[in-house]
């Protein structure tokens, strides 16, 4: 690819995203507007703006990646990312809103009354945020390095540098604007180049990838079927826990909005997840050697240059360039703000006004994945993204399900099945982080650990809570009945305020 068309595209996407950012400040002025958006945000403009953050660097460049070096099995993972918020939407969407949380720490104390719950939360919040932020960070150096030749710091610092700008500047209010305009602009960076490269790959005959790639579970890795199911249950589960998905979902108005973005949501990432595969199997035909590079992350962005060459080759490497970098910048915002409201609400407190306290809880949130991701191997995109899905399912899923739909769960059976699914996850994760070639049955359930943590966190919250019937919150059915009433009843559902007394 031509290193100019590439850095010229990526600067374009940066000063894009930096001007309607600077928009989103005009009007953002209250603490709800950093936070939520004043809770005004209509389920379209949401839509596009969830997509927009949930389509990483693991859907944009990973998932191709996968598909080219494992085949069909790794079709789950788009099919797994996009039935999430099918589970999502039926499950927790909702009374989610209802709660009026600004945040998960928010929704686990106003459900149990309980102090120590939303400082365990808080963690969670925190580890999830920043392990999923890393790839992002990554990401954005590798592309920058195939598109331009720069060294992988560059883009990893440059990614962190605009994330940092657009959030300090207008918080949640700012990023809707950003993030929605990045979906429309990734779905079009995938979209035009793969119908030219269609057109060609039918012009040169259509020849096809050889031997048993196609075939699912066709052993191209250990324990494939076990590797499967734990892979659709992390990416099935985790999505209702990853924080900067279920921040969006306090921006609505009501209930009623909540269920319509979702729904919205579905229709927008299946037709993203479309185009993934699409280049994954090109991949297969024209960029096989990739994989023996351990490079199949760039297959999205050499496809152009392989298989038409030339000024048009170039062109359009330089707009998936720009959709790339979209892709880093929208999820990263997204995280930002999710990690920095919380560290600003639990961590630095009421010491500083409500907008100092974020921008400073921004710099935090942005600085730290940037320190691991300059120091720290390298894993395929996907991959990453899929343990943080995996640490999501564990730990924050039972709590948000049984929250709201079990009566009888306790303070101490929340903070016990976290505990429990966070360090069994977290150990696979760091374990997988340091040593990511392990063989055998070790390997694959610390590659994907879901099928054995999120069972885990299940069902120590249930044991501890039904042991612990003397800690149900007080106030339990008055919660109950303000998460399932819709808004439009007009019932006397008294005051609305956690009791901090455990």
């Amino acid at each position: 690819m031509n290193p100019t068309y590439g850095s010229v595209a990526v600067i374009v996407v940066a000063v894009a995203t930096i001007a309607i950012g600077a928009f989103g400040l005009r009007i953002s002025r209250t603490t709800s507007d950093f936070y939520v958006a004043s809770r005004s945000v209509g389920p379209m403009l949401n839509a596009s703006a969830i997509g927009g953050e949930y389509l990483s660097a693991a859907s944009y460049l990973g998932a191709a990646g996968l598909i080219l070096a494992f085949g069909a099995d790794m079709l789950w993972y788009p099919v797994g990312w996009t039935a999430g918020y099918l589970v999502l939407l039926v499950l927790i969407a909702a009374p989610l809103r209802r709660s009026g949380a600004y945040t998960i720490p928010d929704f686990a104390e106003i459900r149990l009354e309980s102090t120590q719950v939303r400082q365990s939360a808080t963690v969670l919040v925190v580890l999830i945020g920043w392990l999923y932020l890393l790839p992002q960070i990554q990401g954005a150096g590798l592309t920058l390095r195939t598109v331009t030749g720069a060294p992988l710091w560059v883009g990893e610092v440059g990614v962190a540098v605009v994330v940092l700008v657009n959030v300090v500047s207008g918080g949640m209010r700012s990023i809707t604007f950003v993030q929605a305009f990045q979906y429309w602009l990734k779905l079009t960076a995938l979209l035009v180049p793969v119908a030219f490269l269609l057109i060609a790959w039918h012009g040169d005959g259509s020849p096809t990838p050889t031997g048993e790639w196609a075939l699912p579970l066709s052993g191209a890795t250990e324990h494939d079927l076990y590797r499967t199911y734990s892979l659709i249950l992390a990416t099935f589960l985790g999505t209702m826990g990853l924080p900067h998905v279920l921040v969006r979902f306090y921006t609505n108005p009501d209930g009623r909005a909540a269920r319509r973005t979702t729904l919205l949501v579905l229709c927008l990432l299946g037709i993203f997840y479309v185009l993934p595969a699409a280049y994954g199997v090109l991949g297969r035909v024209y960029a096989s050697d990739l994989i023996g590079q351990d490079r199949t992350d760039a297959v999205v962005l050499e496809l152009p240059e392989r298989i038409l060459g030339g000024t048009s080759g170039d062109l359009l490497g330089a707009l998936l360039a720009a959709g790339a970098f979209a892709a880093f910048m929208s999820t990263s915002s997204g995280l930002t703000v999710s990690v920095a409201g919380v560290i600003s609400q639990d961590v630095i407190g009421r010491r500083l006004p409500g907008v100092v306290s974020f921008r400073i809880a921004t710099v935090v949130a942005v600085t730290v994945p940037l320190m691991l991701a300059l120091a720290a191997q390298r894993l395929p995109v996907a991959n990453s993204v899929a343990l943080a899905f995996a640490v999501a399912a564990s730990t924050f899923c039972p709590l948000l399900v049984l929250g709201i739909w079990w009566q009888r769960l306790t303070d101490a059976g929340a903070i016990a099945g976290m505990l429990a699914g966070g360090l069994a996850s977290g150990t696979a994760v760091a374990a997988t982080i340091v040593d990511s070639d392990r063989a055998g049955w070790v390997g694959a359930l610390l590659s994907q650990p879901a099928a054995w943590t999120v069972p885990i966190g299940f069902v120590v919250m249930i044991i501890v809570s039904l042991a612990t019937p003397h800690r149900m919150a007080p106030g339990v059915v008055r919660t109950m009945v303000r998460l399932h009433t819709p808004e439009q009843l007009d019932l006397d559902r008294g005051p609305w305020r956690p009791q901090r007394s455990r």
